[in-house]
């Protein structure tokens, strides 16, 4: 579990012209809360935050005016175009507390090659120690056959990490091909006649046609 120290600044200033004179000066706006704490309104370097949010449920100690606070991110921001971080909710957690987040699910393994694999949830909900949320975990797909769905009660956890997720929650499903079948038009052909005689006989008819049209 990543856990990574930053240093932040309390906000005096709050509002939408605050918040823009914050990210032009390179922070974030962010809010820290929980355990019966007081709201804390901070700024955050982006670049270091960005850099630490590339770690899914990375843990934050957070260093304002002295006090570090140990935080877990709850709700992150970020701009719809360019993807830069708008604003950042921090949750506070405690060493030896349980929460609930959710852990991203990687899959492996050689499955039936008839099937076509859909990723129906990338993650699942666990509940764990705040300092041992695993970064991912690991669904195994060996042997799965085509019209075969595996759930999350198949993804194994770690010692100490229990399920939240409904157990029957669809993580991967792989879906039988449907066939496809090929119509292909056979030429009309007149009776008793061969396909190029046919043809003929139609070029023929259609010069007669032009002819009348004169």
């Amino acid at each position: 579990m990543a856990e990574i120290t930053i240093n932040g600044t309390s906000r005096t200033e709050f509002g939408k012209g605050a918040a823009r004179r914050a990210r032009r000066d390179g922070l974030v706006p962010a809010v820290i809360y929980g355990h019966g704490e007081k709201p804390a309104h901070i700024a955050l370097p982006a670049r270091e935050l960005g850099v630490a949010l590339k770690t899914t449920n990375v843990l934050l100690d957070i260093v304002v005016d002295g006090k570090t606070e140990l935080t877990l991110p709850k709700s992150i921001v970020r701009d719809a175009i360019k993807g830069t971080l708008e604003h950042v909710d921090l949750v506070i957690v405690r060493r030896g507390e349980r929460v609930i987040v959710s852990v991203p699910v990687h899959t492996d393994g050689k499955f039936d090659q008839d099937g076509i694999l859909e990723t129906v949830h990338t993650s699942i909900e666990v509940e764990a120690e705040a300092t041992a949320i695993p970064n991912f975990l690991n669904l195994d797909m060996t042997g799965l056959m085509a019209g075969e769905s595996l759930y999350a009660e198949n993804v194994p956890l770690p010692a100490g990490v229990t399920l939240i997720s409904d157990p029957k929650m669809t993580v991967v499903h792989l879906s039988l091909r449907s066939a496809q079948e090929e119509i292909v038009a056979a030429p009309v052909v007149a009776e008793g006649a061969t396909p190029a005689e046919g043809a003929a006989a139609t070029d023929g008819a259609a010069a007669g046609e032009k002819k009348d049209d004169k």
